[in-house]
């Protein structure tokens, strides 16, 4: 599920990050050993750590050896670009940074940055070594008010979130719910969740997953292929199942619209909300908002739900929604 990326560099590619670091630690190396090309050494250490970063973001090494080259150069405001780098990664506000204005970043910023490190390990196998019941109830409170836009960060929170499904499958579905309203084109972790939903006989559920997944990855047909099964069951179950109603479909984007917020609540959405419909002009200027605010996920799920409702002037918004979601992510 995390490795649906719409560009292969935010995959993380150890064997690179590895190669480039490596050769980042050699020319820091001869600015400590020798005096002479101090500065040419410097910029080919950060240029090989900025290389390290960029093809595995999740290899903590590759963050503290590129803060330490920024030490080294005295550059105060490259290593506080660092630290703004890393918080989007984990999620965070970058804007937090401005209340550390008076901080001195060449004495404490590497320390801040490992500090970060510790206190929110990159890798999931270290994470979710920090997992208790107090740290979940914190995260489902925590995780709706963090920033996943940044594709790293849909990426690293979707490598730990199946570290948490065997856990506590409840939560997991409630927090990648969130996570896929950010990068709604992940159409494995739509097919991934479907079948879940499938597997605990949440048919209708499965239905809405496959059908995300099948409208941003047309090639597979994972909602035909599941209409099919239904038809084709033997035990009874689902005899009188079909697919949801427009009103179910729209609830569940209306849904997603909501998740899709940069900073939004677990909140119910039911049957009443749809009755309270703005008018069209209202609609179209909440869709403007939101692409003006540049929430691109929730003008996408919500243009895509007025399109599903018939409504044809929407549809100009939703490519623009969808054309913004495609260039934040490559």
């Amino acid at each position: 599920m995390a490795n649906s990326s719409g560009s292969d560099l935010q995959h993380p590619r150890r064997s690179l990050g590895n190669r480039h670091r490596s050769q980042a630690e050699k020319f820091l190396a001869l600015v400590d050993s020798t005096s002479e090309n101090v500065a040419q050494n410097l910029g080919w250490a950060e240029q090989s750590a900025r290389q390290a970063v960029l093809h595995d973001f999740t290899h903590e090494e590759n963050w503290r050896i590129l803060a330490k080259i920024k030490e080294k150069a005295g550059d105060e405001e490259g290593l506080r670009a660092v630290l703004e780098d890393l918080f989007s990664v984990l999620g965070r506000d970058p804007e937090l940074l401005t209340q550390l204005a008076g901080v001195d970043m060449l004495q404490h910023g590497f320390q801040l940055l490992s500090a970060s490190l510790a206190a929110d390990p990159l890798d999931p196998d270290y994470w979710i070594q920090l997992v208790n019941e107090e740290f979940l109830i914190e995260l489902k409170e925590r995780f709706f008010q963090l920033d996943l836009s940044d594709p790293r960060a849909n990426i690293l929170f979707g490598r730990r979130l199946e570290r948490i499904r065997p856990i506590d499958e409840e939560l997991f579905i409630l927090l990648v719910r969130r996570l896929l309203a950010h990068r709604p084109f992940n159409h494995e972790a739509w097919i991934e969740l479907g079948l879940l939903h499938e597997s605990r006989k949440e048919f209708d559920e499965a239905w809405y997953c496959y059908d995300q997944a099948q409208t941003h990855f047309p090639q597979l047909t994972p909602r035909d292929k599941f209409r099919t099964r239904m038809e084709n069951r033997l035990d009874g179950t689902s005899s009188s199942w079909s697919a949801p109603s427009a009103d179910g479909r729209s609830l569940f984007l209306k849904r997603m619209e909501n998740l899709a917020l940069k900073v939004s609540s677990p909140e119910i959405i039911d049957d009443e909300d749809l009755d309270d419909e703005p008018q069209v002009s209202d609609l179209e200027a909440n869709l403007l908002d939101l692409i003006e605010n540049r929430e691109y996920s929730s003008a996408f799920f919500l243009a895509r739900r007025l399109v599903t409702n018939g409504e044809t002037w929407a549809e100009v918004y939703l490519k623009q929604a969808q054309d913004n979601l495609t260039d934040s992510t490559s």
